[in-house]
């Protein structure tokens, strides 16, 4: 095996066991930032600190004896979890975060920090992110539960009706710059305006940065959208009936959702892994200083503020973030076209 394709499959291995990680990194993260917020503790009992909770809920979800509604599709309900997932992980893989290396000189070719390098690496994202919902769905229906096909309803109509936002608000940014490639788009935000200001796209398409992530926390089913959950309304949602194993992999996908979703907006906006101070070999320090950041906030919002009713989330979705994504899309092809933005 070339040295080449030994550091890709490294890659690849590194990058989803991260993501792995990064799950139970967010359980323990969100537990004691919600504590912080509401003046409690958190996990303090497992581990120094509690940092060792996320591996005990682990152990113990696997230990757990995996249970099945007598009248749920067997095959389906099984699928459903891995469905989602799989679309979790697969969406990442298109998604840069470092500068080309050579790993300190370790080979004598550069390798890029990105599992798959693809030139439409957004529609790559979009595709994926649009077929997650089917594992939602399935669950839902498969299980033969009242409440976990309202959450799959929920979830189905959810992600309809912010994905329009969500891809409006992604033209608006390749429109400026001109690529579909993400590491074309990272590298045309190096450099700074008057010699202090980063040339991120953020400065440039404010409005489509709070679209995104507007739609995104939606896609991503996270307060205050989390209506395909809404526990005092539907027990837990799509899934309601799910245990063990199969119940952790719709939390893994959940939070790897998250991380993909403010990863795409590190690099779509926040100039990937250029910053200041730092070589860009180690860029990938910058990235994962932003990612952290979107991360928490998050966190933040979903202990802060509550759940929308259901009509509204429908109608800000329609009349609001719509229109607003509309508009924002003809004033940047305007600039773009008329003022070479």
């Amino acid at each position: 095996m070339s040295p080449l394709l030994l550091a890709q499959v490294a890659l690849t291995l590194f990058v989803f066991v991260m993501l792995l990680s990064s799950a139970a990194v967010m359980v323990y993260v969100e537990r004691k930032v919600a504590a912080l917020l509401q003046q409690r503790l958190g996990p303090y009992l497992v581990g120094p600190k509690g940092l060792l909770q996320p591996i005990a809920d682990v152990v113990k979800l696997m230990f757990k004896e995996e249970l099945r509604p007598r009248a749920a599709d067997a095959l389906l309900f099984t699928l459903a979890p891995i469905i989602s997932a799989t679309a979790a992980f697969a969406a990442f893989a298109v998604v840069p975060f470092g500068a080309e290396t050579t790993f300190f000189g370790l080979l004598d070719e550069r390798v890029r920090l990105q599992v798959a390098d693809v030139n439409v690496a957004v529609l790559v994202i979009f595709a994926i992110a649009s077929m997650s919902v089917y594992g939602i769905v399935l669950a839902g229906w498969s299980a033969n539960s009242k409440y976990s096909l309202l959450g799959g309803l929920r979830s189905s109509a959810q992600m309809i009706s912010y994905e329009l936002s969500y891809g409006l608000a992604l033209a608006t940014v390749l429109l400026v710059g001109n690529s579909l490639s993400l590491t074309d788009l990272v590298n045309r935000q190096a450099g700074t305006w008057l010699g202090f200001i980063p040339r991120w796209f953020i400065f440039v398409q404010p409005l489509g940065f709070f679209i995104y992530m507007t739609a995104g926390i939606a896609e991503t089913n996270r307060a205050p959208f989390d209506f395909p959950e809404a526990e005092q309304e539907l027990v837990a949602g799509y899934h309601t009936e799910y245990s063990s194993m199969s119940f952790a992999m719709f939390f893994l996908a959940e939070y790897i959702n998250m991380v993909t979703v403010s990863a795409v907006a590190t690099d779509l906006f926040l100039g990937g892994w250029h910053g200041p101070l730092l070589p860009e070999s180690l860029g990938w320090i910058w990235f994962l200083i932003k990612v952290a950041a979107l991360l928490f906030f998050y966190v933040w919002m979903r202990w802060t503020l509550p759940r929308y009713r259901y009509d509204q989330l429908m109608a800000f979705g329609w009349k609001v973030l719509l229109p607003l994504a509309v508009i924002n899309l003809l004033v940047t092809a305007a600039g773009v076209l008329y003022f070479g933005l």
